[in-house]
Formats: C-alpha cells, sequence, structure tokens
C-alpha cells in the first residue's frame, strides 16, 4: 500500500519535512517513491509548498494521505 506521509529532516528541536510518497512497510525516513512537497513548522505561519498536480495523480493512483498530511492539504 502506498501513503502519502511526513518524512523528517533538519536539526534536533528544528524538525523540516519532506511531504512524500513511500511505501507503507518502509520506515518513516527510508526510500521513497516520490517527494511532492516540504513543510516547515517553525516558520511564522508555517509554511506549506506542494506540488498539487503530483498529490491529485497519487490519490488517483490509490495513494493514501496520512492524517497529518490531510489536514496539512486541507489547511494550505
Amino acid at each position: 500500500m502506498v501513503k502519502i506521509r511526513l518524512q523528517r529532516e533538519g536539526k534536533k528541536k528544528a524538525p523540516f519535512y519532506h511531504i512524500v510518497v513511500a511505501d507503507s512497510r518502509s520506515p518513516r525516513d527510508g526510500k521513497i517513491i516520490e517527494q511532492i512537497g516540504t513543510y516547515d513548522p517553525m516558520t511564522e505561519p508555517s509554511t506549506i509548498k506542494l506540488d498539487k498536480e503530483k498529490f491529485e495523480k497519487w490519490i488517483k493512483n490509490g495513494a493514501k494521505p496520512t492524517d497529518t498530511v490531510k489536514n496539512l492539504v486541507e489547511n494550505a
């Protein structure tokens, strides 16, 4: 099963996330299929950059976004 989820980057106490498409069985920061955006919670307000065309393409192909990604996309 393919999921759209966050992949953590950045330093300790300064997180930065990539929004990625990955197999649900791979580890959080493991092998990915494609990177489709970024999320920076440290800026005020939080910065979300997302390639909406790729996001829609993956949703049509059966990828399921995690609850966190779903909330970020709805708020963006």
